[in-house]
């Protein structure tokens, strides 16, 4: 199979959908890759890097997007890619459709077959494929909310641990998924007052078993939230429903009530949000206020750290790009009920439920769309 890795366009991306190890597997069985031209530079991979392995090296996007059968991207394709991207070429990314009906609708009129990162499942119900995305974004959650914490940020200027004989930041953490566990593994390394609010019992349990006294779990109630919402420093947003938009658990009733200078990071931002207040930012002007509460938005947020993200991403990404490039996506998905809770779009029909039900489309079943 041809396959083609584009430079990222989206503002402050600086991920690549192949490293040059993930180039070199593909290769080893058989199929041509092309790199656009500097695709890797932001990840530290040079050219020489990808052609030393059996690489080619693509002049400029258009040439990838026409020689290749597959596009192995790291983000939602930008409006500009939509016109190079055709009918039957199939498309290997985030894709987050259910927070983008404009994507979603550039991607059915383009005919091509979409597979969205996000919603591949495995054998225990996890997200294998947004899994390393969501640890990254959970530690750096901690990290950028602790800066916006500070007082020239907009932040009530506090130091998340404190100091002997001041008391540390508050910090709540909505959700006991991958994101909130490495959220509140970082937030207590740091010497927070860390609460985890999760509406799983069985989740809250194993969060209490490994972290024991040093962590403090509560079950989610509208009343639980607002209660520790309001006397919370640090409010990260780590709820996830797979494919489908965030539930907005933070009001803009709650947050008019929120101390000056307390901080919300909203993790789940690529499906929608879970603070009624946020939208969506970048690394250029990641933060704002609202009521003097700072918002922390940014809708890639692992791409600041691109070399980890790519590297942890690659992982979990390659053996599935293999087993599409090797049997085609129609054998490959028949084969594996895994992949195929992947396809999202295929030939202008939307095929996964939620993203669907989300966006208020027709649903297509994948398993009817590949035969």
């Amino acid at each position: 199979m041809r396959i083609g890795v584009p430079k990222e366009i989206k503002t402050q991306e600086h991920r690549v959908g192949l490293v040059p190890a993930s180039v070199r597997e593909l290769v080893h069985h058989g199929h041509d890759v092309a790199i656009e031209r500097g695709a890797g530079l932001g990840s530290g991979f040079d050219d020489a890097a990808y052609q030393a392995v059996g690489g080619k090296i693509a002049k400029d996007a258009n040439q990838v997007f026409q020689e290749a059968e597959m596009i192995v991207k790291v983000k939602e394709p930008q409006a500009e890619e939509f016109s190079r991207l055709r009918e039957g070429q199939i498309l290997f990314t985030y894709l987050h459709l259910a927070a983008g009906p404009e994507v979603t609708r550039g991607l059915q009129e383009t005919g091509a077959i979409a597979i969205a990162y996000e919603t591949v499942t495995d054998e225990r119900g996890g997200l294998p494929l947004l899994a390393p995305m969501s640890e990254v974004a959970g530690r750096m959650a901690i990290q950028v909310g602790a800066h916006a914490l500070e007082k020239e940020q907009g932040g009530g200027g506090l130091l998340l641990g404190g100091v002997p004989g001041v008391p540390p930041a508050k910090v709540v953490i909505l959700g006991g998924g991958v994101v909130g566990t490495n959220a509140a593994r970082m937030a207590m390394g740091m010497e927070a007052f860390v609460t985890v609010i999760d509406k799983s019992l069985p989740r809250l349990y194993d969060l209490d078993l490994r972290f024991g006294g040093q962590l403090n779990t509560v079950f989610s109630t509208v009343d639980s939230i607002e209660t520790h919402v309001l006397d919370a420093d640090l409010v990260i947003g780590a709820v996830l429903v797979a494919g489908a938009a965030a539930p907005k658990l933070v009001t803009q009733a709650m947050v008019k009530k929120m101390r000056r200078g307390s901080v919300l990071v909203d993790v789940a931002i690529d499906q929608g949000g879970c603070f009624e207040t946020s939208r969506p930012t970048t690394h250029d002007a990641p933060t704002f206020l609202v009521d003097d509460v700072v918002h922390y938005c940014v809708t890639n947020m692992p791409g600041a750290v691109a070399r980890t993200s790519v590297l942890a991403l690659n992982n979990a990404t390659l053996p599935f790009a293999i087993a599409l490039a090797n049997k085609g996506y129609r054998v490959a998905m028949a084969e594996d009920k895994h992949l195929l809770n992947g396809l999202n779009v295929h030939k202008g029909s939307l095929t996964h439920k939620a993203v669907a039900q989300a966006l208020g489309l027709g649903f297509t079943p994948p398993e009817s769309a590949i035969y």
